[in-house]
């Protein structure tokens, strides 16, 4: 089973507000960086997002190691919380919803394809791959024009 690094990172110009996600995919010293992103979103779907994209540019199951700086991500994959919500009908423990149900369940489906072991590293800490997948990221992002208070939910103020 071939064993390929990726590396992952979402970004967000307001939360919600223009987002962005990178990846970084390597295999035997070969790198390929994917991006994209959405007008109106929220730092956690773009987390989300960028390892979606990532696993699911992968052609076949392979091992993987998937290093994140999201918290959100590697914490509840790894202490089990996303398969809790999913068995649980999208509901956490004390019975509020999870948020994303739609992207955890293309993600735990994927996670079901692969091997995958999740990293956390601390981001903007000078990890070379973090910083590149930032960077993809908010180019992606800052390539969206600047909301107005009618692109809010709820005509918020953005």
């Amino acid at each position: 089973m071939k064993h390929v690094e990726i590396y992952t990172d979402g970004a967000c110009r307001g939360n919600p507000g223009r987002g962005g996600w990178g990846a970084v995919l390597v295999y035997r010293g070969i790198e390929r960086e994917m991006s994209g992103g959405e007008a109106m979103t929220t730092n956690n779907r773009m987390e989300l997002t960028a390892a979606i994209e990532a696993l699911a540019a992968l052609k076949e199951p392979c091992r993987v190691t998937l290093t994140s700086d999201s918290k959100y991500l590697v914490d509840a994959i790894e202490q089990g919380w996303a398969r809790s919500w999913k068995a649980k009908g999208w509901r956490k423990a004390d019975k509020s919803p999870a948020l994303n149900p739609d992207l955890w369940e293309k993600l735990l489906n994927l996670l079901d394809t692969h091997e995958v072991e999740l990293v956390w590293v601390k981001g903007h800490d000078g990890h070379p791959y973090n910083e590149r997948c930032d960077k993809l990221a908010t180019a992606f992002a800052d390539s969206f024009p600047e909301p107005t208070t009618a692109d809010a939910p709820d005509g918020e103020n953005i």
